[in-house]
């Protein structure tokens, strides 16, 4: 990381941790300095900052940095990643080589955000990953004495025109020398995952192969996780599935046929060396049990606990986890990152899912706030997307005040400078100088399963070109509502419609269901919805399957109504009331009953 030290272990890590925060402002200034000395005479910046005989001094550039840069959002940064995509040079925002460009999980027009990535980007993140261990440590010991199960997946990236490599930031740092040369004599990089497995891009192949190895060294896990608790759910799931086949290959010593990828088979070949009966039948044993609550700790009995990102959107699996580990694991979120940045790490790991905060770490880009709210109360109309922010209203990392909800700004060494991150965050307090936030939501996201974020704009207009399928039968959407569904795995949207038909006598779902055949024409409108919501999406259903089909229900005429007469009723404003979505959903249902 421009010239310093990369990797830090044991007391050196949390002393790195201890600096860093105890100087928070200096390191912010430093780290500003940095990126404008480095990126100064990028064609972006000198839009901007016009250096000249009274603007010349890195404070001097500093200031007029702050005064004249916009705070901006994708749309205002893509012509340029756009540029680079397409064979121009990096310096029209970068002074570094961009070597990659990273595919975030937010879309633009319904495509994947790219996110610029330079050779020192990877730099930083690993160094973000080599202080989770080290603060592990301080709340759960001997963690060196055994492996851990960590299910990590890379997708199939693609090539830009120029041919910079397109990937997911967890793909690009999987297949970089950081992790395929990590220090193999470091216990805490014992996985039980062999690295061809991880790198399969066939997720099925890759899945059935990790949940095996990870079957074979059961006695010796001591840590489970996945980077999101969507894909931990899945993968359970997926073992539910197959666990009598994952019994075979081990008590037969042979890799089943159906996995055909060649350094998988040659990986699992030498992993599955000789048949052992007894250890398959005492995985028989247990997944034969008629309750699956606490499984986890029957198969891996010595875990100490579950690594996955349980935060935002995936809060809603945590009672899933915490019935698969019956309630004994401890659910832990290490740190908060995106495609964009690395931000920091959680110095409390074992938190309730509800009360993790993460301390962000000055060394890792600029950052500046925009404040969204006080008094426990988010401003959710302030600074929409397409708003321009006046500079002026940024606040600078250490200068947050506890309790007031921001959004994140950030300036990066790879090129993005004032780019407004999307996440609102909640400033719960301060270690050292250095804030720690607790994340509350995505801006305008309605609804998320795993990687898709549907915000409501969207939602909507795939939804107007669904309900015209229903004009032909005199049918009318009256209102709508929805909420993502994770009951089963993988989980699914589930859209609450209230439908009047034009006949007077037609008003009652049972009526209505009469007069239509609601089995074909809900059906159809399922379908455009899909079609209709983004790449991301699309991908998830189709391709990952880690989204199932969306659903339609009906509700009663008059559901709606009740609902708001409910929530008024209760203390609600009718000049600001909105259908909610859920949990107040349940409403919905309870409403349409009576």
């Amino acid at each position: 990381m421009n010239g310093k030290k990369l990797e830090y272990k044991g007391e050196e890590a949390l002393k790195e941790i201890e600096r860093l925060t105890k100087h928070a402002d200096e390191v912010q200034q430093n780290i500003l300095k940095d990126i404008l000395k480095q990126n100064g005479d990028t064609e972006y910046l000198k839009n901007y900052i016009k250096i000249n005989e009274k603007c010349c001094s890195s404070d001097d550039i500093v200031a007029e940095f702050k005064r004249c840069v916009p705070v901006v959002t994708f749309s205002r940064i893509f012509p340029y990643i756009q540029r680079i995509a397409n064979g121009e040079d990096s310096s029209l925002i970068s002074g570094h080589k961009i070597t990659e460009l990273l595919c975030s999980s937010g879309t633009s027009n319904g495509k994947p955000k790219m996110m610029p990535s330079t050779e020192e980007d990877l730099d930083r993140r690993t160094f973000l990953y080599n202080l989770i261990m080290p603060i592990m440590n301080q709340y759960i010991p001997d963690l060196d004495k055994g492996k851990a199960m960590f299910l990590y997946f890379v997708k199939q990236e693609t090539a830009t025109p120029c041919g910079l490599p397109a990937r997911t930031v967890l793909t690009s740092y999987y297949k970089s020398k950081h992790f395929k040369c990590r220090a193999r004599d470091d216990p805490f990089n014992d996985f039980t995952s062999p690295d061809q497995t991880i790198l399969c891009n066939d997720s099925s192949q890759s899945m059935y192969c990790q949940l095996l190895a990870a079957l074979v060294h059961r006695r010796h896990v001591l840590r489970l996780g996945a980077v999101f608790a969507s894909a931990f759910l899945r993968a359970i799931s997926f073992l539910e599935c197959n666990w009598l086949l994952l019994c075979n290959d081990i008590r037969s010593g042979q890799l089943n046929p159906i996995i055909t990828d060649p350094s998988c088979r040659s990986a699992m070949t030498t992993l599955l060396s000789s048949p052992n009966p007894t250890l398959a039948d005492q995985i028989d044993d247990i997944c034969r049990r008629e309750s699956w609550k606490g499984i986890l700790c029957q198969l891996w009995p010595r875990a100490k606990y579950i690594e996955a990102v349980v935060t935002g959107s995936m809060a809603q699996y945590v009672a899933a986890l915490e019935y698969y580990s019956g309630g004994k694991l401890p659910l832990v979120c290490t740190m908060y990152a995106s495609s964009e940045c690395y931000f920091g790490v959680n110095l409390k790991p074992l938190s309730k899912p509800g009360e993790v905060t993460f301390t962000l770490l000055p060394n890792m880009c600029y950052f500046e706030l925009l404040p969204l709210g006080e008094n426990g109360e988010v401003w959710t109309e302030a600074y929409g997307q397409d708003e321009e922010v006046p500079p002026c209203k940024l606040v600078d990392l250490v200068h947050v005040k506890i309790g007031c909800f921001y959004e994140l700004v950030v300036t990066t060494f790879s090129g993005l400078n004032r780019y407004r991150i999307g996440d609102v965050v909640q400033a719960r307090g301060f270690h050292n100088r250095s804030p720690h936030f607790r994340f509350i939501c995505r801006r305008n996201v309605v609804l998320s399963i795993d990687s898709d974020k549907t915000n409501e704009q969207d939602l909507h207009k795939s939804i107007a070109i669904a309900k015209k399928l229903l004009e032909p039968y005199n049918a009318l959407l009256v209102e709508y509502t929805s909420f993502a569904d994770t009951s089963s795995v993988p989980g699914h949207y589930v859209l609450y419609w209230e439908i009047r038909l034009h006949s007077p006598n037609l008003n009652s779902t049972a009526t209505a269901t009469a007069a239509l055949d609601f089995s074909i024409v809900l059906q159809d409108c399922c379908i455009a919805v899909e079609e209709h919501l983004d790449y991301v999406y699309r991908r998830c259903r189709a391709k990952d399957k880690s989204i199932g089909p969306l659903e339609i229900r009906l509700v009663r005429v008059g559901t709606f109504d009740a609902l708001m007469d409910l929530i008024i009723a209760q203390g609600g404003s009718m000049n600001q009331y909105k259908t909610p979505s859920f949990p107040l959903v349940l409403l919905i249902e309870l409403c349409s009953k009576n």
